[in-house]
Formats: C-alpha cells, sequence, structure tokens
C-alpha cells in the first residue's frame, strides 16, 4: 500500500518484475517510486524557442508539472531488498541484499505503516530505508487483494483534513 503521507502525491499500483527506488517525495515521507520517472522530473525536455508572449502567459501561469509517483505495493508482496546499508545489516542481522515481504504494521490512521519482513522474522518500516536504495518486485500472487473501496474513503478523509 501506500502510507498515510503518500496519500497527497500521485500514485499508482506497483507491477510484477519491476525496479523501484526509494525517494523522498515532497511530503518528506520516503515511498518507492520509478527510477524512470524520477530521472524525467530531474531532467525536464528541454523547451523549445516560444514568443515574448507564449513566455509572458506561462509565467504567470506556469504549467502542471507531473510529480513523480509513488508505486503503493499490496501487503504480502515479495520483494528483492538490495544495497541493504550496513548500519541495518548488523541491526536486522541480514546481508547486503534479501528477498522480504511487504507487510503492514498497523492499521492505525495517520501512522507509518508500510513495513518490510526478513526471512528472519524482524520487521523494517519503510521509512527506516536509505534514500536511492534499489527494490524489485518479484511476486504480486501472494499479495492480499486490495480493498479500493477503503483506500478511496481513506484518501477523501486525508484531502478533506488538507483543507
Amino acid at each position: 500500500m501506500c502510507d498515510y503521507s503518500l496519500m497527497a502525491v500521485p500514485n499508482r499500483l506497483a507491477q510484477e518484475k519491476e525496479e523501484l527506488v526509494v525517494h523522498r517525495f515532497p511530503t518528506g515521507s520516503l515511498g518507492l517510486a520509478s527510477p524512470g520517472d524520477i530521472q524525467r522530473v530531474k531532467d525536464p525536455q528541454p523547451v523549445a524557442q516560444r514568443s515574448f508572449w507564449c513566455a509572458l502567459r506561462e509565467f504567470f501561469s506556469p504549467p502542471k508539472a507531473a510529480g513523480v509517483a509513488a508505486v503503493c505495493i499490496p501487503p504480502g508482496a515479495r520483494l528483492h531488498l538490495q544495497d541493504i546499508p550496513v548500519r541495518i545489516q548488523q541491526e536486522m542481522n541480514v546481508g547486503c541484499e534479501e528477498t522480504v515481504v511487504f507487510t503492514q504494521l498497523t492499521a492505525a490512521v495517520n501512522s507509518y505503516r508500510d513495513a518490510v519482513r526478513f526471512p528472519n522474522g524482524r520487521e523494517l518500516r519503510l521509512q527506516e530505508l536509505r534514500e536511492g536504495q534499489r527494490v524489485a518486485i518479484l511476486d504480486l500472487s501472494m499479495a492480499e487483494e486490495l480493498d479500493l473501496e477503503k483506500l478511496r474513503v481513506e484518501r477523501a478523509e486525508f484531502t478533506y483534513r488538507l483543507r
């Protein structure tokens, strides 16, 4: 899933065999994103020569830039976590690469809940991963069915609170 803190950013569901990276979103929270989306936002297409009036119009009403989409992963999905920092390796008693299961620690509202479970049973919140860390989606077949209606209600409540 996507943590509550990422409900205000564009998001999409994960796809099997997809390569992702841990990314810091404008909300300040860490989440998963496509490296291609991140690169596209970092290096926008060059702007073609335009007239003075077009430039002036864009100055006063700039085009909306599409942000990086958060990739939502359903609980139960198998992931391959790469580039695990030494500190986490020591704390969790794991190697530099591990196959993990995506999980949610709690159903509480307004709390970070997304985490990964290592084969040894230890769990680590997504917020504790390092920005830029690589994650590969191995298998979504064991993932729990997403309750899209519950997600819509949660997103609507979050959007209402932002007003």
